[in-house]
């Protein structure tokens, strides 16, 4: 579609049930909580995962959500030769300030029913984490609120504890 210029070559955009979705631009709060991720997830991972940055998910033919951060089953080759499947991911995280309702009405959803495991929401004006667990056709069965104070771990690495705090700066 860029090459068609139907699309500007560094839009942001995701493919959700067969529809090209614009995405916000990344603010600077935004960014730094991705970065903050992004570094203490992939110190304490090490070789065990894959840290997977707004980077594509197939969740099926015609949805392919860019979550903000994604924890990954460990591959010699880093998703080189094709991108994630759903039992590939083992945590998909989504950071929202202007993309919060789309994140809770869109995107949550659709990992539930893709089976993620596991979908972190971080609400960057509301200083919290919230933690959707047991996926089902209807969306996750378990959702738990996190603040500062606390801390948090991926069910798939339990030894992989993070500060709320650290998170959220």
């Amino acid at each position: 579609m860029a090459e068609a210029a139907i699309l500007a070559e560094d839009e942001r955009v995701e493919l959700i049930a067969g529809e090209i979705v614009r995405m916000t631009p990344i603010g600077s709060q935004h960014a730094g909580c991705v970065n903050t991720l992004n570094r203490l997830l992939g110190r304490a991972l090490a070789d065990r995962g894959v840290v997977s940055v707004q980077n594509p998910i197939i969740l099926d033919g015609s949805t392919e959500p860019q979550p903000d951060l994604a924890l990954l089953r460990f591959r010699e080759d880093s998703y080189r030769t094709a991108h994630p499947r759903p039992a590939d991911v083992l945590l998909v995280v989504e950071v929202a300030d202007s993309s919060l309702e789309y994140d809770l009405r869109v995107k949550v959803p659709l990992y539930a029913r893709a089976e993620i495991p596991e979908a972190w929401l971080v609400r960057l004006e509301d200083g919290c984490i919230e933690v959707y667990r047991d996926p089902g056709a209807t969306g996750y069965r378990e959702m738990r609120t996190f603040r500062a104070g606390d801390v948090i771990a991926p069910l798939a690495f339990p030894d992989l504890e993070v500060a709320i705090a650290a998170i959220l700066g």
